[in-house]
């Protein structure tokens, strides 16, 4: 068998990179991971930066509180003001915007409530509630799960005062696809999410665009002045990347079933 030098080298220089990799620890939101583009941002930054990406996996609020223990050297999550209240007391160097998508609202195909003719989010969640329909809700302090209840309180609804038709199952967005699609209820899912998961039964997307569901995501590197063991160099080389032409170019570039999943749209305040 004759020996492809040119391919033979090329994965050689692949493992020996890994070999030597240095490390940087990155909480993630289950939504980042879920939509597959972490598979090719990761694999990326380790060819061209030499850096191995370690993901922990978890909601945005989980995340913060790594971050605040100095677990992680950095996070991508997906809640504005968590971010910045995160920043403003000393445990984020800065808020870095990096890419968006969308939220979208998920439920039974014959829509009972009627959340598809909705004139915004907030009608939406509305007549939901109105009509008592089953709506399962992460429940997890996640920046999903903030969302809704951002959205809840536009529509001066309280989910605490909300019958049995209410289920909070305190899980990742897959798991509580997973119960939406085995209740046949409402949900609010991430675009990306809602696209990669396999189980959606007799729900569909019914409701999407309204302001109120702009999904942005933003980098914060922990700061190294609260915890001195935290790799700040090699974080701001991923964040340099990730915010820069050739981040962009995967990020925009990333589809799933022919769709155009993020937008990339950096920008770093700090």
């Amino acid at each position: 068998m004759k020996l492809n030098i040119p391919a033979f080298v090329a994965a050689l220089a692949v493992l020996l990179s890994a070999a030597h990799a240095e490390t940087v620890r990155l909480a993630v939101t289950t939504s980042f991971h879920n939509s597959g583009l972490s598979d090719t941002l990761l694999p990326a930054i380790q060819q061209e930066l030499g850096i191995e990406v370690q993901l922990l996996v978890v909601g945005t609020g989980q995340a913060l509180r790594l971050g605040r223990n100095g677990d992680v050297d950095a996070l991508l999550v997906h809640s504005r003001d968590a971010e910045e209240q995160f920043v403003a007391e000393g445990f984020g160097v800065r808020r870095c915007e990096l890419m968006y998508n969308d939220f979208v609202l998920i439920g039974p195909k014959d829509d009972p409530a009627g959340v598809a003719a909705a004139a915004s989010a907030a009608a939406a969640l509305s007549a939901i509630a109105t009509f008592e329909k089953r709506f399962v809700s992460r429940g997890d302090d996640s920046g999903t799960h903030t969302r809704e209840l951002h959205i809840w309180s536009l529509a001066d609804l309280d989910p605490d005062e909300f019958g049995s038709w209410y289920s909070e199952v305190g899980a990742g967005m897959g798991a509580s696809l997973n119960t939406a699609s085995a209740l046949n209820a409402y949900i609010l899912s991430d675009r990306a999410s809602w696209l990669a998961f396999g189980n959606k039964g007799a729900l569909a997307l019914l409701y999407s665009g309204d302001a109120e569901l702009h999904n942005q995501y933003a980098f914060l590197q922990v700061s190294q002045a609260r915890h001195s063991h935290v790799k700040a160099e090699l974080a701001s080389r991923v964040e340099r990347w990730l915010s820069g032409p050739r981040g962009g170019e995967l990020i925009n570039g990333f589809r799933l079933q022919g769709e155009s999943l993020f937008r990339h749209n950096a920008s770093c305040n700090g």
